[in-house]
C-alpha cells in the first residue's frame, strides 16, 4: 500500500502549480471584455464623487518597483471608495515634457543642434508615445483599473490648452505673482532644472585667493585697504558684489612690508596666510570685531 492511500486529503482541481504568468493575462483580458471598470462607474454616477488628483508618471523606460507601489497604493484606494459608494474616476496620464527625453535622444546619437527644430520635436513626440503605451501596458499587468483607452497627455494640443486656460484664471485671480527664488539651469543641457534633479558629485575644484577693495569703508577702514577673499568657486567672482564676515571673528588690518596696500585678514590666520602670500615684517595697524 502506498503511503498517499493512507491519508484523507482533500481532492482539487487546481494543478499543482499557479501558473499566474500565464493566468493573470486570461484574467485581465476577462476583465477587460466584460467592461468592470466602466459598469462601476455606471454603477456610481450621480452618486458623491472622490477624486484622487494622480501626479502622472513620467514616460520615459521601464516601469519599476518604484511605480508598482505607487500605482498599487492608489489603486487600492480607487477601489475602495468606488466600493463604498463613491464616483470614483480613474484616469491615466503621463507627463511627456523635459530633459529626460532629450537627454535619450542625446545618448541615442541626435544631435539637436545639427537639425530642424520641428522635426527634433516630433522626434522627441515619437518616443515619449512609445514609452507611455509600454507603460500602459505594464500598469494594466499589475492589475489597476482604470480608463486606460481614455488616457491623457502633456504634448496634446487640448490638454496644453486647457493648462494655459487654467494658468489664465490663476492670473485673473491674482495667484501668479513675480518673486524671488532660484532656479537651477543646466548650461550643458540649456534647461532648467528641477531640485530633486540636482546630484552632486565629489570633484577636484581650483580654490583662489584674490583681495577685494574696500569700496566704502563707512570710517572705519581707508579706500587703500582690501579685504582677503578664500573662494572654492573662483567661477563666481565676476558676479560678485559684496562679501561676508563672520560677526563674532576678529579681524586684523595688516601692511607686509615693501606693500602700499593695506589688508584686512583673519587675526586667526595672519600666519599662515603670510606664508602663503610670502608676506614679511607684518604689522598689525588695528583689530576690528567682525560686526565693526
Amino acid at each position: 500500500m502506498k503511503l498517499k492511500d493512507t491519508l484523507n486529503l482533500g481532492k482539487t482541481a487546481f494543478p499543482m502549480r499557479a501558473g499566474l504568468p500565464t493566468k493573470e493575462p486570461v484574467w485581465q483580458k476577462e476583465w477587460e471584455d466584460a467592461k468592470l471598470y466602466q459598469r462601476r462607474q455606471e454603477l456610481n454616477e450621480g452618486k458623491p464623487h472622490f477624486v484622487l488628483h494622480d501626479g502622472p508618471p513620467y514616460a520615459n523606460g521601464n516601469i519599476h518597483v518604484g511605480h508598482a507601489m505607487n500605482h498599487i497604493s492608489k489603486d487600492i484606494i480607487i477601489r475602495s471608495k468606488s466600493m463604498s459608494g463613491f464616483n470614483a474616476p480613474y484616469i491615466p496620464g503621463w507627463d511627456t515634457h523635459g530633459l529626460p527625453i532629450e537627454q535619450v535622444l542625446a545618448k541615442q546619437g541626435v544631435k539637436r543642434k545639427e537639425m530642424d527644430l520641428v522635426e527634433y520635436l516630433k522626434l522627441c513626440r515619437e518616443y515619449a508615445l512609445s514609452q507611455v503605451y509600454k507603460q500602459r501596458d505594464d500598469f494594466k499587468r499589475l492589475g489597476m483599473s482604470g480608463d486606460w483607452e481614455n488616457l491623457y497627455v502633456t504634448l496634446t494640443p487640448d490638454y496644453e490648452a486647457a493648462q494655459i486656460r487654467v494658468f489664465g484664471e490663476m492670473a485673473n485671480k491674482g495667484y501668479i505673482y513675480r518673486g524671488a527664488k532660484p532656479v537651477y539651469w543646466s548650461w550643458s543641457s540649456e534647461s532648467a532644472l528641477a531640485e530633486a534633479e540636482i546630484e552632486y558629485h565629489d570633484l577636484v575644484s581650483t580654490s583662489l585667493y584674490y583681495a577685494n577693495k574696500v569700496k566704502d569703508g563707512k570710517g572705519v577702514l581707508d579706500t587703500d585697504t582690501y579685504i582677503v577673499v578664500w573662494t572654492t568657486t573662483p567661477f563666481t567672482i565676476t558676479a560678485s558684489r559684496g562679501l561676508t564676515v563672520g560677526a563674532d571673528i576678529d579681524y586684523v588690518l595688516v601692511q607686509p612690508a615693501g606693500e602700499d596696500r593695506k589688508f584686512v585678514v583673519a587675526a586667526e590666520l595672519l600666519t599662515s596666510l603670510s606664508e602663503k602670500f610670502g608676506w614679511a615684517d607684518v604689522q598689525v595697524l588695528a583689530t576690528y570685531r567682525g560686526q565693526e
